[in-house]
């Protein structure tokens, strides 16, 4: 596969850093010979933190950094003086970032507001001066506490992208050419299945200034759900879109059958996304003439649905106020 400006996974080592040691001391000026204890604490250690920033669509910049390491903290010293923190460590991601643990696969957070912050990998804790340690029964405690160990942990960021439609199909649908005639993305296009090996994001214009965002998914095959074809790779982007676009070809051998199959990989895949509001377009309807399209339409699924074609542009306003009002339908 060519590279590509779009990387929507990596794995990355954290190493968080070891907390600063406790300080054993104890108080001397010309005035005080044997003072009690005033050893500080140390500092903690520096934690690997995830940042959500809207103005990030991608992965890549970390793509070839595959070891993340944050600064250990600084010891205590005298004086009760309190060790420095060590610096954490800050890797900024697009929004609908997920953070999972690799050897468990455990979801530990996602990022999902620009500026929201979780730790990733948390530093060691900072140990305690002797100071602390000072009691009634134990006036001049000797010992300190060292700083706790830092963790060291492979992690994967993974990304589903933020969009208000997902378009769903088989390969070579149409789906890329649908989404270059209404928006102004410009995906590759060619008449072999597979030209879309990343998803591609198109900003639609809609009427009196507004809009909404198009995510053109790399086409599903009977199976994908078991990780054929492009397999569950590009599934999961289809869990943050609000509406689903399925896009059958008119020239396909059964539309109802086609639309079947492709609902049943996302039930495999995950239930929940039969939640989602579904809208059916059947592309390439430049075809059919009039009688052809009432004759299909007898045994379409029981969805909303609309003839388009992306080659006259027939049926693509049509199907913006369709996509419009699933999404906003309180709004006119």
């Amino acid at each position: 596969m060519a590279d590509s400006n779009f990387v929507d996974y990596v794995k990355v080592c954290c190493r968080s850093g070891k907390g600063g040691g406790g300080s054993t001391h104890f108080h001397r000026d010309k005035l005080t010979a044997k003072g009690g204890p005033d050893g500080g604490d140390g500092g903690r250690g520096g934690h690997i933190i995830v940042r959500g920033n809207s103005q990030l669509w991608t992965l890549i910049h970390l793509k070839y950094r595959k070891h993340v390491i944050a600064e250990p903290g600084g010891s205590g010293s005298s004086a009760l003086k309190h060790g420095k923190d060590g610096k954490d460590e800050i890797l900024e991601v697009p929004l609908g970032t997920v953070a999972k643990d690799v050897e468990t696969g455990e979801i530990l957070f996602e990022i999902s507001e620009d500026g929201e912050e979780r730790v990733l990998t948390a530093g060691g804790r900072g140990g305690k001066g002797n100071a602390f340690f000072k009691s009634s029964t134990m006036q001049t405690p000797r010992f300190s506490q060292p700083g706790e160990t830092g963790l060291e942990e492979w992690r994967i960021l993974e990304l589903k992208i933020l969009a208000d439609v997902g378009l769903v199909g088989f390969p070579n649908a149409g789906k890329s050419t649908l989404l270059s005639k209404i928006s102004a993305a410009k995906p590759e296009i060619a008449d072999y299945p597979f030209t879309t090996l990343v998803p591609n994001l198109g900003i639609v214009p809609y009427r009196d200034f507004r809009s909404f965002v198009v995510a053109d998914i790399p086409g599903i095959i009977e199976g994908a759900h078991e990780g054929r074809g492009l397999g569950l790779r590009f599934l999961r982007h289809i869990e943050r879109n609000s509406l689903l676009l399925f896009l059958v070809p008119s020239d396909a051998n059964d539309i109802k059958e086609e639309y079947e199959i492709l609902l049943n990989e996302l039930r495999q895949y995950n239930p929940e996304l039969l939640d989602k509001q579904r809208v059916l377009a059947i592309s390439k309807s430049d075809l059919l003439d009039e009688e052809l399209k009432d004759e299909l339409s007898k045994n379409l699924p029981e969805l909303p649905y609309v003839f388009i074609s992306s080659h006259n542009e027939n049926g693509l306003m049509e199907l913006k106020d369709m996509l419009w009002n699933a999404l906003n339908p309180t709004k006119p």
